[in-house]
């Protein structure tokens, strides 16, 4: 018996597992085999059973290309076009071949047997026809209107008779429409013809443009009215909607035009009656389709504003066209907010507003920049009314964004306010800077700008940070406003240094940092005012403003870790470049300049927290400073500029090895072994002489002793290498001597007993190296 996998082989199996194994793969063979056999019979008894009935052709039914339907309705259209074709080639080519009598009996029989037709057509239930009937009668009576004009009444004018005539095929189409239930072409087609008596009796009666304007605006209304009575979903309806947006929309853009060019106050009461009539139509779509509700209150809206500006701009200067718009845009703001409108027209009319008010301040904004930049002498009454009224507006709704729009706003036009006032010069600078500490205040205590905010608390950043731009832009008006005369430069940058230091003290946050560097750099201009009103040469301005940075590393000392501090001495420091910058016209005063700045650098590095980048810089600063006074005394020697930087980098190389003995020898003291010889080393090079190749030697051969016995890599390999080549130096001479002496097939033959040599010894050599290796490797 075979075990399982779980079971426990007897010990008396026979056969072997191995055995088995082979029997079992046997077999499984065969059954595949078996498989494929049975599966090709298989699919050859298939093929035997399908043949027959395959073979057999079976009759189907040709696939069809188009419905039933829609085959009647290309027939009908197609008799209907052929039938008008025929009707309008008979009244405009065979009319005159006929007698007074036979005309009118054609036409007579013609027009009511086609408009007769449908009616019976409908009681047989065939709808299609009846309408391509229905549309060929209503085409008869067109070409009946047409013969009249040219047979009975020559005389009348075309246009009035035009007018006429679509008032009557109106009225009929509709009488018949609505008479003979069941057909949609009529009643539309009315609405169609109803766009024209209006119209076309404004242009015959020669009336003027004006009245051809209220004409196509009396059609829309009574479009708007058709569209109200018609069922909704019907093509009545679709009709007249479609029609009413065409003839009052040219009546609009017509009256707009005329109101923008010739003024006047029949256009803008005609826009006043369009608006009035979008926003009727806008009102009683609003509780079916919000939708289309907001798009009428948005014409309706705009509208609105044209025809009430324009008549209040009749009423006013010639300046204050754009207030008397806005005003116009005003009021549609207050009739949406007043309750009792529908939520969409309110929508509407708002965004109408909106964009009106938008547009008004976008005027008003490069006219304000203008003045304040000092390119025009003052600014019109009317420019300072746009933000005033924005910003009123802009404060009613309780939101963030509202109130933060108003702030802007109220900041733009107390900026523009004294050049409306025509303030003179000082007293500009007076209300500058007043204006800037009251939005300072704001952004230390924003909590005053969220009253009846529902989320006063959330608020309170986001308004805290405009009130703090606006601040911030004020003083940099003021401080360019200032720059006429040095005795108003000092006085404002000096109040603007301690206005924002002030505030940096009260504030809190992000804000409070913003502030303090806005201090420095209004202290850094104060600075360089008082040096410009004493006439300080530049470059001892560039020593005042070394002031600053001393100033910033105090107050640093003082906060240290505070979140202001960083950002502090960091403003200091560009202060303190600055200086350096404008005192690098004299080189002794650039030299005392790094100098001081880095003492300032070296105290600031004495703090814990400052300790590695102030005493990189001020390693910088002093290396910086010596080498100036040295360029300036005229000295060339590179040791005197290496070696400043060489002794203190060893020197903080021992105090980092004490400190830490598992510091590598190359980051204590590879870079100020570096200063101290690679420069002389390059000199050597090009020295003609003997003394400073000699000394370069000693010192070299005396760092790598020193590297040798204290087994540091660094003084080792450094030293090795200057002494090496300064040898090379020196021997060099007399290499060429001799190279000029040695025949030339001297030195291929000793390249090659050197290969054979090397090769030779090859492992020999590479057990060395790997002991030098390894010896270098245990050094540190």
């Amino acid at each position: 018996m075979a075990c399982g996998p779980g079971d426990t082989p007897p010990m008396n199996n026979v056969p072997s597992p191995a055995e088995e194994l082979v029997v079992l793969d046997r077999e499984l063979a065969r059954l595949d085999v078996r498989r494929s056999q049975l599966l090709a019979r298989r699919a050859w008894l298939l093929s035997v059973l399908h043949t027959p009935v395959a073979a057999v052709p079976a009759w189907r039914r040709p696939a069809t290309e188009t419905a039933p339907r829609s085959a009647q309705h290309v027939l009908l259209t197609l008799g209907g076009v052929l039938l008008a074709v025929a009707a309008i080639a008979f009244t405009l080519v065979s009319w005159g071949h006929l007698g007074i009598g036979g005309r009118a009996a054609v036409l007579t029989v013609l027009t009511a047997g086609a408009l007769a037709a449908p009616v019976a057509l409908l009681r047989r239930r065939l709808a299609s026809t009846a309408e391509a009937v229905a549309s060929l009668g209503l085409l008869l009576t067109v070409l009946d209107a047409y013969a009249v004009h040219r047979v009975g009444l020559p005389e009348a004018g075309a246009v009035g008779y035009a007018a006429g005539a679509s008032a009557v095929l109106a009225a009929l189409w509709a009488a018949y429409g609505t008479a003979v239930g069941g057909l949609r072409v009529p009643v539309p087609a009315a609405v169609v013809a109803g766009q024209l008596p209006l119209s076309l009796w404004a242009v015959a009666s020669d009336a003027g443009a004006l009245t051809v304007c209220w004409a196509l605006l009396a059609t829309a209304g009574l479009d708007v009215a058709v569209a109200l009575w018609a069922r909704p979903g019907t093509g009545v309806r679709v009709v007249a909607c479609v029609a009413a947006c065409a003839t009052g929309g040219w009546a609009v853009l017509a009256a707009v035009w005329f109101s923008a060019v010739d003024g006047g106050a029949g256009p803008a009461v005609l826009l006043l009656v369009a608006a009035g009539l979008a926003g009727f139509g806008a009102w009683r779509v609003a509780a079916g389709a919000e939708s289309w509700s907001v798009a009428w209150a948005v014409v309706a809206g705009l509208v609105a504003v044209a025809g009430g500006g324009g008549l209040v701009r009749e009423v006013v200067p010639q300046g204050w066209a754009v207030p008397g718009y806005l005003v116009a845009a005003v009021v549609v703001w207050a009739a949406a907010a007043s309750g009792g409108v529908p939520r969409g027209v309110a929508r509407g009319l708002t965004g109408a507003s909106a964009g009106v008010q938008a547009l008004a301040v976008a005027w008003a904004l490069p006219q304000v920049a203008a003045v304040l930049g000092g390119v025009r002498p003052g600014v019109p009454w009317a420019v300072v009314a746009v933000p005033v009224t924005v910003a009123g507006v802009l404060v009613s709704p309780r939101s963030r964004p509202a109130r933060c729009g108003a702030l802007a706003l109220a900041w733009t036009a107390g900026m523009s306010l004294p050049g409306a006032l025509s303030l003179p010069y000082a007293a500009t600078l007076v209300a500058h800077l007043l204006l800037s500490a009251g939005f300072l205040v704001l952004a230390v205590r924003p909590s005053s700008l969220t009253v009846r905010l529902p989320e006063a608390r959330d608020a309170e950043g986001a308004l805290g940070d405009v009130a703090l731009g606006g601040a911030l832009l004020g003083a940099s008006v003021a401080a360019f406003g200032a720059r006429a005369t040095e005795a108003a430069a000092v006085a404002v940058l000096g109040v603007l240094a301690g206005l924002f230091a002030g505030g940096a003290v009260a504030g809190r946050g992000t804000r409070r940092t913003v502030m303090a560097c806005a201090a420095v750099v209004a202290g850094t201009g104060f600075v360089g005012a008082v040096a410009a009103a004493v006439e300080l040469p530049v470059h001892l301005t560039g020593v005042a403003l070394l002031a600053v940075p001393v100033a910033t590393a105090a107050v640093g000392a003082v906060l240290r870790r505070h979140p202001a501090a960083v950002p502090v001495e960091s403003a200091g420091a560009a202060a303190g470049a600055l200086g350096v910058g404008l005192a690098s016209a004299r080189p002794g005063v650039l030299a005392l300049a790094l100098a001081l700045g880095g003492v300032v650098a070296a105290a600031t590095a004495v703090r814990p927290e400052r300790r590695p980048v102030a005493g990189y810089a001020a390693t910088a600063l002093f290396v910086a400073a010596a080498w100036v006074r040295l360029a300036a005394s005229g000295v060339s020697s590179p040791e005197a500029y290496a070696l400043p930087v060489a002794v203190p980098a060893l020197a903080v190389g021992v105090l980092r090895r004490r400190r830490d003995p598992e510091a590598s020898s190359w980051v204590a003291y590879g870079p100020g072994l570096a200063s101290a010889l690679v420069p002389s080393l390059f000199a050597a090079w090009g020295d003609t002489g003997w003394p400073r190749p000699l000394v370069l030697g000693l010192v070299a051969l005396a760092v790598t002793l020193a590297g040798a016995r204290l087994r540091l890599q660094a003084p080792l390999l450094l030293g090795g290498a200057v002494l090496a080549l300064d040898g090379l130096h020196e021997l060099a001479p007399y290499v060429v001597q001799a190279v000029g002496a040695v025949p030339r097939w001297l030195p291929p033959a000793l390249a090659g007993l050197l290969l054979l040599a090397v090769g030779a010894t090859y492992e020999q050599r590479m057990r060395d190296a790997r002991r030098l290796r390894d010896t270098l490797g245990r050094m540190g």
